[in-house]
């Protein structure tokens, strides 16, 4: 009790102290102290493309293992949509879903640059509504490379309905939406990686792999530790496929739902590599 209490007046007195940049004022007095002392290299930029519920946030820890690489935000879900300065116009945004809205990029690049150590030579971003605005994230961050990811959309539909409590019609075409533009990037976007969480949680060297490919100088990353990663059992776990024992916990009559709408798209999933579920 005495070590919440205390962690709590300590929050208190860091937003008294810094009611813009909150916790993280300590991390940007840090980065500007290093951009004095170090050279700074040719930065490149590193985006996580991925749907929410689908190993964003591994992927992120994964990437961010490297000694080279710096992570704008490494607290919670790890996203660049969350930091004070941007979460209102990036996260509380009730546009965050629509694609016809967009972002002032160059304002969030000015930002991100503060949270970021630029000592280091890549950059890391993880937001998954990112995928809805890659096209102009392309056009202001040059130098700019792409892990885009994707999920199996009967796992995927699973996950929003429970952390959302969101019905199965909702999940079914957010997943959609989310799978029509990730194949909108992968034809539209030249340096990137490639995989399916499949992929990645049953072949982590691949994975591994495809990465260093890209970007040769990540040759340290790690995929043999536990990860914190956002999961349904709340605890560290090595890169693992929690696919099948989510789809088990959909319901015949949630799985009636979704086939209604996912049988209007077997084309995209089939792009994917996916089937209709029969029941």
């Amino acid at each position: 009790m005495k070590s919440k209490n205390f962690k709590k007046n300590i929050q208190r007195v860091i937003k008294i102290v810094s009611p813009k940049y909150e916790q993280f004022i300590f991390h940007i007095w840090y980065n500007r102290t290093k951009r004095l002392l170090f050279k700074t290299p040719e930065n490149k930029f590193i985006f996580i493309l991925c749907p929410p519920y689908c190993g964003s946030t591994l992927i992120n820890q994964v990437v961010s293992s490297s000694s080279k690489v710096s992570v704008n935000n490494f607290f919670g879900t790890r996203e660049g949509q969350q930091l004070p300065t941007l979460r209102t116009m990036m996260f509380d945004n009730e546009n965050r879903w629509d694609e016809n809205y967009d972002h002032d990029w160059k304002f969030i690049k000015n930002e991100w640059m503060k949270y970021w150590d630029i000592t280091k030579p890549f950059l890391l971003e993880k937001s998954p509504s990112n995928i809805l605005r890659a096209e102009s994230i392309d056009e202001v961050f040059a130098n700019s490379h792409y892990i885009i990811t994707y999920r199996n959309p009967y796992a995927h539909c699973e996950g929003i309905m429970r952390r959302n409590k969101a019905t199965a019609e909702y999940a079914a075409n957010f997943t959609i939406k989310c799978l029509y533009h990730q194949k909108k990037n992968i034809e539209m976007l030249q340096n990137k990686v490639v995989m399916s969480y499949e992929e990645i949680t049953t072949n982590r060297n691949e994975f591994r792999n495809k990465i260093i490919s890209m970007l040769p100088e990540l040759n340290d990353i790690s995929v043999d530790k536990k990860f914190s990663a956002h999961n349904q059992y709340n605890k560290n776990l090595e890169i693992s496929n929690l696919n099948q024992k989510q789809i088990e916990k959909l319901s015949k009559q949630d799985l009636i739902k979704i086939n209604n709408i996912f049988s209007k798209e077997e084309e995209l999933l089939e792009y994917f590599g996916y089937k209709l579920i029969n029941f």
